[in-house]
């Protein structure tokens, strides 16, 4: 618990069963603004005991409240009502994130903005989920299949865009009919209570949301361990997935892992590079870097490489760093003491194993604070931890190739393979390579765009399942099948069917 003095300060409770409430110990601690460095505001420092209560009522509400006989369609009802009022208050609460997490305001204004259509993407869905009639081989029984929710959801998120990675996990649980606890990071509270004010507006009943915040680990491994979760929704670091996914299995929990990545971004001779220029820029210094489809590795063919890095730094050279709430500012400081020590280091280590540093490489002093220069190494092996390692900084390592296959040999040779970008004009390239790297998401002359209705996960090490689009549904409910004999004869006992 902070020691600080934080007189004055906004102070939020845990939303528990509809109620807002202190930690079960009185605990509380401060959260602190990544550009000022000063503590902002206040949350209950929460535990073990306070993921039981709110569980209880997360499983009260599936089993026994309201929610247990909501139909699809109050539901959608309710998801279009949350989602009218997060329009409403889009402006105020993309400024709570920007003051939690240091990204840009007109980053986090422009998410918000967009936002409500997971909600009202999902209430469709919600007021169509439905089971099928399934054709038999036996002629005295009628088959079909229900969609009933997996139960109850234990969601963890991450610091970098908590509502909007909380939308895809709540939005379509919430139409498949579950109930959920959710521990948002330590690092970024506030906006995740902020929305649970708009749920309990929205009249969603009591113990459907729940928020239990706290420091350090002990929630979430509370929420990933405990017996009474049916499913556990986790993005971070595949590291903190792997420990999720080993302490959920202990209860046989199910799990949605969504997970660390090492993007390439492939450019071909033939592409567009001010369009591949600007592509990369986004896909690495956007929001710092701190996002897990970050593009993060640039593999260029050697004869356009030099061309194009001189591009790509000049640019970087002339990226504006400052005051995240100042229209001006082209990015924002890294979130938090821990990452910028690791983002630091991770950059000295390249540097030790033979990379250039073509521009940046360092932390930004001239603007004080957590601010890290926009930084292109050059000379990356892919044998190298930069080149095979998440940054979650706004670190860009390139490497060249000669040839295709070589392309995606180095693009497809890390343990990840959450997204790529290719950048070609050839669209017989475009898709042969689409098809060829190992990744959830592949962009073509394009990077970094999402949508409600487009499935996103990664494969190996990025991640299990899919959030977004309609399979994200299926990973909140549980298929039913249902044999109804329609005769009424009396069968051999030992004969089936």
């Amino acid at each position: 618990m902070s020691t600080i003095d934080t007189t004055g300060l906004p102070e939020y409770q845990m939303y528990i069963d509809g109620h807002w409430v202190p930690a079960g110990t009185g605990a509380r601690y401060a959260t602190t603004n990544p550009y000022t460095q000063e503590p902002w505001s206040t949350a209950p420092d929460g535990g073990a005991a306070d993921v039981d209560r709110a569980v209880t009522a997360a499983r009260a509400a599936l089993t026994t409240g309201p929610w247990s006989t909501t139909t699809g369609a109050e539901r959608a009802r309710l998801m279009r009502t949350l989602a009218d009022l997060l329009e409403r208050d889009a402006a105020a609460l993309g400024a709570i994130e920007t003051t939690d997490n240091g990204k840009l305001l007109r980053e986090m204004a422009a998410q918000m903005a967009y936002l409500p259509q997971w909600y009202r993407y999902y209430a469709g869905i919600a007021e169509t989920l439905g089971g099928d009639a399934l054709p038999s081989d036996r002629p005295n029984f009628f088959i079909y299949t229900r969609r009933e929710p997996v139960g109850v959801v234990g969601a963890i998120l991450p610091w970098n865009s908590p509502l909007m990675l909380l939308a895809w996990k709540l939005a379509p649980a919430l139409a498949a009919g579950c109930t959920l606890v959710v521990k948002p990071s330590d690092y970024t509270p506030a906006s995740t209570l902020e929305f649970a004010q708009r749920m309990d507006e929205a009249g969603f009943p009591a113990g459907v949301f729940n928020v239990v915040t706290g420091t350090g680990p002990e929630v979430g491994k509370a929420l990933a361990g405990h017996p009474g979760i049916d499913k556990i929704a986790f993005t971070g670091s595949t590291t903190v997935g792997v420990q999720v996914g080993r302490a959920a299995l202990q209860n046989m929990t199910r799990v949605l892992l969504e997970l660390g990545g090492k993007s390439a971004q492939l450019v071909f001779p033939d592409a567009d590079l001010e369009a591949a220029a600007n592509g990369v820029i986004a896909g690495v210094f956007a929001a710092t870097g701190q996002t897990c489809l970050a593009g993060s590795r640039l593999l260029v063919h050697e004869s356009i490489h030099d061309e194009l890095v001189e591009l790509i730094v000049r640019r970087a050279q002339t990226i504006v760093l400052g005051d995240p709430t100042d229209p001006a500012t082209e990015m924002g400081p890294v979130a938090n003491d821990t990452q910028l020590a690791s983002v630091l280091g991770m950059i000295d280590k390249a540097v030790a194993d033979g990379a250039t540093v073509a521009t940046g490489g360092g932390q930004s002093h001239s603007r004080g604070g957590l601010f890290v220069e926009p930084t292109v190494l050059t000379d990356v092996r892919p044998d190298m931890p930069i080149a095979q390692e998440e940054v979650f900084g706004p670190v860009l390592a390139v490497t060249r190739f000669s040839t295709e296959d070589e392309a995606l040999e180095l693009a497809n040779g890390t343990q990840y393979g959450l997204a790529a970008g290719v950048w070609t004009r050839d669209l017989q390239r475009a898709h042969r390579v689409a098809a060829a790297v190992t990744a959830g998401t592949v962009w073509i002359n394009a990077y970094r765009v999402v949508g409600p209705g487009v499935p996103f996960g990664g494969f190996k090490s990025s991640g299990w399942g899919r959030e977004n689009g309609p399979e994200a549904v299926l990973e909140y409910a549980e298929t039913k099948a249902v044999w109804v004999e329609l005769t009424g004869a009396t069968r051999d006992p030992f004969t089936i069917g």
